[in-house]
């Protein structure tokens, strides 16, 4: 059996054993939320129909990363049905780019077709501050491996996947509207992932400041592309929960990151909810 083969049983087993817990529940949405964000699911927005730990769950990777939940909450927001994941998988974990993006894979085995990816960012530019949203314009991938690389799934998608339009771009009206609702100013901008786990260095962080990067972070591209090659369509949304190293006089941490991301956290619920009702 080739790579391939292998993959898509492994994204199909996931598949089937997701569908028979959820029963009746169709996800037509999969939001995956990222370090300090997992609580919108216990907001009052969300009513839960199941929660499933990922180490239930046939392929799939565990989350090992502290204040990750580890698990797919099946949840309505209005009449919306949602599959959430409470926590991701990261590179830097020690999975694979295919084990990080099968999740992605397996929700669209099951019917979903949209995809809010959130994270958890470091501000490269300097008219960021903590606290600021930035809706995902583009973003580069040059300092990660492709989840696209070795053998294509061409069940999935084509082998050589257009990236001119990776994030939706209908969906920016309605976060400027959900962020200018909560009385702040609508930011957006450019993502780049590093493999992690370690924190850039300010020459790092100069360098992608120059190659036109807004918002860095260790997630999200690689989940990005996955899901394009996929025929989902993405919506993307940083919480800038610290500037980037060499910016401030202080050090980074992931409890600064996690503080901010608390603080956030009915700021990023109700912008949640507006882009989930609008999708």
């Amino acid at each position: 059996m080739n790579n391939a083969i292998q993959e898509y049983s492994l994204i199909k087993e996931m598949a089937d054993y997701l569908k028979e817990k959820a029963g009746d529940f169709v996800p037509s949405v999969l939001a995956i939320l990222g370090s300090g964000l997992g609580n919108y699911v216990k907001s009052e927005s969300v009513r839960i129909a199941e929660e499933i730990a990922y180490s239930e769950i046939p392929g799939m990777p565990v989350s090992t990363v502290h204040g990750h939940a580890g698990k797919f909450v099946l949840g309505y927001v209005g009449e919306i049905p949602v599959l959430f994941m409470q926590g991701r998988i990261h590179l830097y974990e020690g999975y694979s780019e295919q084990e990080v993006v099968r999740p992605i894979r397996a929700a669209k085995l099951m019917g979903v077709n949209k995809l809010i990816l959130t994270n958890a960012a470091g501000g490269v530019n300097l008219s960021f501050k903590p606290g600021d949203f930035m809706f995902i314009t583009d973003h580069i991938s040059s300092f990660v491996s492709s989840s696209l690389r070795g053998e294509n799934i061409d069940r999935l998608g084509t082998r050589f996947p257009d990236m001119t339009e990776v994030y939706s771009v209908r969906m920016k009206e309605v976060y400027d509207k959900a962020v200018s609702q909560i009385g702040a100013e609508p930011k957006m901008g450019v993502y780049l992932q590093t493999p992690g786990p370690q924190y850039e260095t300010p020459a790092e962080i100069r360098m992608m400041r120059n190659l036109g990067a807004d918002a860095v972070g260790m997630s999200t591209v690689i989940e990005a592309i996955a899901a394009h090659h996929a025929g989902l369509e993405i919506c993307g949304v940083s919480c800038i929960t610290n500037m980037a190293a060499g910016i401030l006089k202080q050090k980074l941490s992931h409890n600064e990151v996690r503080e901010i991301a608390d603080k956030s956290e009915k700021n990023f619920s109700r912008i949640m909810t507006e882009l989930i009702l609008n999708f």
